[in-house]
């Protein structure tokens, strides 16, 4: 199988189309990914061989919870998941911006590099998250991230973009439950838990109408 078609595959399993400029650009990110992670430690070498499943088809299906929205946020970013998958598919739509927070240098040229040979809509910050959010005007109407921190963590860092009317939309793994929990101890908000397509035990949280519980 080709990249162009393990792609179309991965789009198939997220349940989300892609077009073939779409196609080209994950198969370009697959190809750096695998060329960068042996210095760069972007994702484990193990998940390597699943990358496909695992990591492109796993960010892919978030645009399914919001599919109309062009302006994104990624805490985190790493090694671009889902960051540049996204911006991938956001390729070519006006108005689109997929902003990267990634405090370590090495990553953040990964990203730096990888969009620029995807010709993707990113815009890389290799600050702190605190030092961005809240800080820097962030227009966006998503946040993202992926195995960052807990769902209490998330909150805090990402509060500043929702309470402005943004939606977190975060994988979670078998221990979504604990960590609702955790976060209503401090946080009101809206959510909805919807099964990963690609992990048996993943669930996609989307949160909104967040605000901090004080006194």
């Amino acid at each position: 199988m080709t990249d162009i078609e393990s792609a179309r595959a991965a789009a198939d399993l997220a349940r989300v189309p892609v077009s073939r400029e779409t196609a080209e650009a994950l198969a370009l990110y697959v190809a750096l990914l695998r060329r960068w992670n042996p210095s760069k430690n972007l994702v484990s070498a193990a998940t390597l061989e699943a990358v496909w499943s695992r990591h492109v088809a796993d960010s892919l299906q978030l645009l399914r919870f919001a599919p109309d929205a062009r302006r994104w946020a990624d805490l985190g970013s790493g090694g671009g998941l889902p960051a540049l998958v996204i911006a991938a598919a956001l390729k070519g739509r006006d108005g689109a911006v997929v902003h990267c927070i990634e405090s370590k240098l090495g990553k953040a040229a990964f990203l730096q590099e990888a969009a620029r040979q995807m010709q993707v809509p990113v815009r890389v910050w290799a600050r702190r998250i605190e030092d961005v959010v809240g800080r820097e005007a962030l227009d966006v109407e998503v946040v993202t991230a992926r195995a960052l921190a807990p769902l209490s963590d998330l909150l805090r860092l990402a509060n500043p973009l929702l309470k402005t009317g943004a939606v977190g939309i975060f994988p979670k793994g078998q221990d979504v439950v604990s960590e609702l929990t955790e976060a209503s101890k401090c946080w009101r908000f809206m959510h909805m838990s919807t099964p990963s397509e690609t992990e048996s035990r993943g669930r996609i949280l989307v949160v909104s109408d967040v605000s901090e519980i004080t006194g």
